[in-house]
């Protein structure tokens, strides 16, 4: 695997930290710029939907640049909003910071999928796409709670120049080997559609159902997600010390799901189908076992490793299927779809939960997400169209 892949990996491992860091921070920011808790959950909420609104709109605007610019401006921009946020005062300006760090995030990771099979070749990038999206899950299990403890120590702030610090060590590296591995004329020399009639390949039915399942499946894996810290605390005779803990064993599973699915690219299309049929399996059995050590420790391994490698194999199938037609915004059809997954999932549970009094019952919305991933995934596909004049 070339070294530039590496590179984009740990780069969404910045990203992936922010991103996620910031709820283990709320209390101390609340506290710092005089705002209540309630209000400073705004700062997950903006970044989730600056994700979701980010990645179609960067694409389309950044799309015909060459591949190293359009990555390092949005590189920069990030690691920018980071050193701002740090130095402010004002809510009303963190918050502005957080949506620029999220359009900035979701543009970068847009532009870099939609980059791997110049980077790597069309037979590498199932493999490609699970090293760059293994930067989320490695941030789960080191960077999240590495921004907590910065936090602790040093301030809330400290954990955004670190995020700061990060992003830029790899800006030099991200320019030169970028440049090396795609010509910089590659994008303006083509001679393909618009990058709004590319817009036109979401009518492709495998593709859709590509992106209706990825949705899907990550709505349940962030239902689960998100209410994890609750069921752990709410297990008699753990509370909230194993919160961490429990956390950080999802984010393995998750990590070991992503290179399995990598590993096994050749076999997306069984990956797919038989891996959510067992997610479904899980999350229900997850759910009714969630009230005992045993069964929380083992729900967030299987768990985390099912449905990331299920989730890491849609990411690949649809840039793989939309970028022959669509190259400039492949990227963002993949980007888009995994963070619709992670608005839409905590949102429904977030209702189901308020309405039955139990965290646990967020499993079970992500048992009913992957049910209906499953009737999408089943349904008959056609041969992707590779080409549309």
């Amino acid at each position: 695997m070339p070294i530039v892949v590496f590179v984009l990996a740990v780069a969404v491992f910045a990203q992936g930290t922010s991103e996620f860091m910031v709820s283990g921070l709320l209390e101390q920011i609340a506290a710092d710029v005089g705002i209540s808790l309630g209000s400073a959950g705004l700062l997950t909420s903006l970044f989730a939907a600056g994700m979701v609104l980010g990645a179609p709109v960067m694409a389309m605007t950044a799309g015909r640049l060459p591949i190293r610019y359009s990555l390092a401006a949005f590189l920069a921009l990030f690691c920018l909003a980071h050193v701002i946020g740090a130095v402010t005062h004002g809510f009303t300006m963190l918050l502005v910071t957080r949506v620029l760090a999220a359009i900035s995030n979701a543009g970068f990771l847009a532009i870099a999928l939609a980059a791997l099979p110049r980077l790597v070749g069309p037979a590498a990038v199932g493999r490609a796409t699970s090293v760059v999206v293994s930067g989320v899950t490695v941030a789960c299990i080191a960077g999240v709670p590495g921004g907590t403890v910065l936090g602790q120590l040093w301030g809330w702030r400290s954990a955004f120049w670190a995020v700061a610090i990060l992003g830029a060590a790899v800006l030099i590296p991200l320019w030169v080997l970028v440049g090396r591995a795609v010509r910089e004329t590659d994008l303006r020399a083509e001679r393909g559609p618009s990058i709004l009639r590319e817009w036109s390949v979401v009518g492709d039915r495998s593709i859709l159902i590509a992106v209706t399942a990825g949705v899907l499946v990550n709505a349940g894996t962030f239902a689960g997600f998100t209410y994890l810290g609750s069921i752990t605390a709410g297990v008699p005779g753990m509370g909230d010390q194993w919160v961490p803990f429990v956390l950080g064993i999802f984010g393995v599973g998750s990590f070991a799901g992503v290179l399995l699915g990598g590993r096994f690219t050749d076999h997306s299309e069984r990956i797919i189908k038989v891996g959510t049929l067992a997610l479904i399996g899980i999350w229900a059995l997850a759910a009714p076992s969630a009230h005992t050590l045993p069964g929380v420790l083992t729900m967030s391994a299987v768990a985390g490793a099912a449905a990331f490698g299920v989730g890491s194999t849609l990411i690949a199938t649809i840039v793989q299927a939309a970028a022959p037609s669509a190259p400039h915004i492949a990227g963002a059809l993949a980007t888009t779809a995994f963070n619709l997954g992670a608005v839409l999932g905590p949102v429904i549970a977030g209702v189901v939960v308020d309405n039955t009094g139990h965290p646990s019952a967020a499993l079970w919305s992500s048992a009913a997400f992957t049910l209906i991933a499953l009737a999408a995934v089943l349904l008959p596909t056609p041969v992707p169209v590779h080409s549309r004049g």
